[in-house]
């Protein structure tokens, strides 16, 4: 791309919703945009922006990039809140409290402009803090909003008004039959079940606020420039052409790290070969690739709820109880914080951990998913881990927690794309003792072709000449010309 030589590259302002998965994929949005030759700001919150600089190689990887500035800004919450769990909802709070007019004065002001290197051209938002759009508006900036939700899950979330006029939401009664069709999802109609809603839908009550967030949000997505989605056409072409009949200008660029992989490949002197490539805001501990590299070809079960779920001590215990009693060495990531209650660990499970589990805090996912002695996935199926684990051909056992997850575990289940099963809502130990069962086992053959097939799919809409490659260079032209119009 002659990008690089011109004389006044754009400046694009990215800014995400302040968490682990929204940061990873954004930040590699940004090295995709600097590849291109775009000068970027990454407006990273100040909390956030100091466990990175503690914890991955991000802060010197990108920096690395000419005309990279990391800038900071308040997420309104204590150092100590845990920003995880249930307790998530005071982040979008605080937000809207402290960040909004923070960032408002930032942007009139010109302020970051000047101490980032040059003036905002173009502002890449979180879809979930559409805040950001009325700023980009004020100030006459041209902003792209990036959902880093499935395409599916955010056309759910977009006939929300739609499930409330047909008297599917709110929820009824105390027992409501979650197996009904959601039948006012276009294009999903066959297979959808209230279950199967994102969670902020289980609602008996339509002032709940976390139900109206969601859904004004999606809404207000429409008067951005355009939308990024991380997917590639292929894998979600339904839901995409439902959301291009509201939103005309989608740019669909996904697996990003898959995406952002080829294009280094192609580049290989862009950076110094030995510099990590982590944008995690934990310690990760390297200790168990080589604890991988001792198992057997497609063993081990890799476990891992990413990085905001809390599960309470029995759900813990039934977990591994069943993990366990299946027979198989497992790797299982568990944050810390990220259990409630007193933990009282019956002897029987430590001594069976040690000999064939291996526990830890945190990992380099992207690595272990790629590992050969990895034979699938126990997930919470945030969007990123079900990208990731597609590209490395692992099928899921899915059990998902909050937002987006319910509606991907029901693709990733055997309603559509039947690359694993659908855990939700379930967790005893004599269930996850049969999962695991027949996804490495009694089943492994037709969920390894079928991952195979699909990861196939994504891989080549990476390359050069791929959809989401094509999709990317369209993205940059558009980002190009805005530069030009400004100038």
């Amino acid at each position: 791309m002659d990008q690089k030589s011109q004389s006044n590259p754009p400046r694009v302002l990215i800014f995400p919703f302040p968490v682990q998965s929204h940061v990873n994929s954004m930040l590699k949005l940004a090295e995709l945009l600097c590849f291109a030759g775009i000068h970027v700001t990454f407006l990273n919150s100040d909390h956030n922006h100091r466990l990175l600089l503690c914890h991955s190689g991000a802060h010197t990887r990108l920096t690395h990039y000419p005309g990279f500035w990391f800038a900071t800004i308040p997420d309104g919450l204590p150092d100590d809140h845990p920003r995880t769990g249930d307790r998530i909802k005071e982040l979008f709070y605080a937000l809207s409290a402290v960040t909004r007019p923070r960032f408002r004065e930032m942007m009139v002001s010109s302020r970051l402009g000047a101490e980032t290197g040059g003036a905002v051209t173009c502002i890449i938002a979180d879809g979930i803090m559409c805040f950001t759009i009325d700023v980009a508006e004020e100030v006459g900036i041209p902003i792209i909003s990036f959902r880093t939700v499935s395409a599916s899950c955010f056309w759910a979330f977009f006939c929300i008004p739609k499930l409330i006029e047909a008297g599917e939401l709110p929820l009824r009664g105390d027992d409501d039959d979650m197996d009904r069709p959601a039948s006012a999802v276009s294009g999903m109609e066959s297979f959808l079940r209230i279950r199967d809603l994102p969670a902020f839908c289980r609602v008996h009550d339509l002032t709940d606020p976390g139900l109206q967030l969601v859904t004004t949000e999606t809404q207000l997505t429409t008067r951005a420039h355009a939308l990024i989605l991380n997917t590639f056409d292929e894998l979600e072409e339904s839901a995409l052409a439902h959301i291009r009949t509201h939103i005309s200008k989608v740019y669909t660029i996904g697996p990003l790290h898959a995406h952002l992989a080829t294009r280094q490949s192609a580049e290989p002197a862009s950076l110094p070969p030995d510099m990590t490539r982590s944008n995690s805001l934990w310690e990760e501990d390297r200790s168990c690739m080589a604890w991988l590299d001792s198992q057997p070809i497609k063993s081990v079960i890799y476990v891992s709820f990413g990085s905001i779920t809390v599960v309470t001590t029995d759900q813990m215990i039934e977990f591994w109880y069943g993990l366990v009693n299946s027979g198989k060495p497992f790797l299982w990531v568990i944050r810390p914080n990220s259990v409630a209650g007193e933990r009282q660990i019956p002897t029987e499970l430590s001594e069976a951990t040690k000999k064939r589990g291996y526990m830890v805090g945190w990992v380099p996912q992207e690595e272990v998913l790629a590992h050969p002695s990895v034979g699938g996935f126990l997930t919470h199926s945030g969007w990123n881990s079900t990208l990731e684990s597609i590209v490395s051909e692992k099928p899921m056992i899915c059990w998902p927690y909050f937002a987006d997850q319910q509606v991907n575990s029901r693709f990733v289940g055997e309603a559509v794309w039947r690359i694993g099963l659908d855990m939700k809502d379930t967790c005893d130990r004599l269930t996850v003792e049969k999962m695991v069962r027949d996804l490495l086992e009694v089943r492994r053959d037709e969920f390894l072709r079928s991952v195979h097939r699909m990861a196939e799919l994504a891989k080549k809409s990476v390359r050069e000449g791929g959809s989401s490659y094509r999709n990317l260079d369209r993205m940059i032209e558009d980002i190009k010309s805005m530069n030009c119009h400004v100038h």
